[in-house]
């Protein structure tokens, strides 16, 4: 069993077989990952691998990490912890929470109880929907888009009026491809936006989505198959494997290079398609 403070290969990060991956993130020469139940790790540019999170609480899990302006931010089933220069900031919230961006000056975090709010260094406030737990959110010019348990729901500045589509599966990842809005359903299902106003569920036989994630105008489906892109068959929306051959969660990207968190085969790197 690993130690806190163990430096690790990057060959062979640590016991891979064991070790499932949630999210990995990459800033600059260092590359954060995430396991769930296992801790927070760091590589830096020599190679080793540095366990950062033994200041945190051992049953926490971590359900999306993300960086901003130089600060590595974990979502997490006890609230949003911040990390930067060795230390850990706690959450002002214990809050379960599930996904962090920021949109000019103000940060947005999806939470157990809702869509969460503030400004600066003020506090958090509810915006939307405390009601129900969201997942995922997208922040564009004109509509603020959520991702919750029971769908998606859709709030359009211009009219000042949400509008609700219950879909019967919770919608937990959400990203935007040549015009339709795609998300990822908790039962694996690929959620399609049709442009007529309504959302289609798709199964793609045997293979279940985790995640979508976008790279400039390319969107990537993270599954239990592997790496896929999305793409057009037909007219109809599909997915094109990229690296198949064990189920992938999270992608991130940086001076060519595509990571990869897998569940049981480490971080594995890959030029960028």
């Amino acid at each position: 069993m690993m130690e806190g403070g163990e430096t690790l290969s990057k060959q062979t990060p640590w016991d891979w077989m064991t070790y499932p991956f949630s999210s990995v993130k990459t800033d600059g020469d260092l590359l954060y990952a995430a396991s769930p139940g296992n801790g927070i790790y760091c590589s830096d540019e020599s190679g080793g691998w540095q366990h950062i999170s033994e200041q945190l609480p051992a049953e926490l899990v971590v359900n999306r990490l993300q960086l901003n302006q130089g600060k590595l931010y974990a979502c997490t089933n006890e609230g949003l912890y911040t990390f930067e220069d060795g230390q850990w900031e706690q959450p002002t919230h214990a809050v379960p929470c599930y996904q962090y961006k920021t949109s000019g000056q103000c940060s947005f975090m999806s939470t157990d109880y809702g869509l969460w709010h503030r400004c600066g260094d003020g506090a958090w406030h509810k915006v939307a929907y405390p009601e129900r737990k969201v997942y995922d959110f997208l922040n564009v010019p004109q509509f603020l888009i959520l991702g919750h348990e029971e769908g998606i729901a859709v709030y359009d500045r211009f009219t000042d009026e949400w509008a609700d589509f219950p879909l019967g599966v919770g919608v937990t990842s959400l990203t935007v491809y040549q015009g339709h809005l795609l998300g990822a359903g908790e039962g694996g299902e690929l959620i399609v936006g049709n442009k007529g106003g309504g959302f289609d569920v798709v199964s793609f036989g045997n293979r279940l989505v985790f995640t979508l994630i976008r790279h400039g105008r390319d969107v990537y489906a993270c599954t239990d198959k592997g790496l896929y892109r999305i793409g057009y068959l037909c007219g109809q929306i599909t997915m094109f494997a990229v690296k198949l051959g064990f189920p992938v969660t999270d992608v991130d990207t940086h001076d060519g290079q595509m990571y990869m968190a897998t569940l049981f085969e480490g971080i594995q790197q890959m030029d960028l398609p």
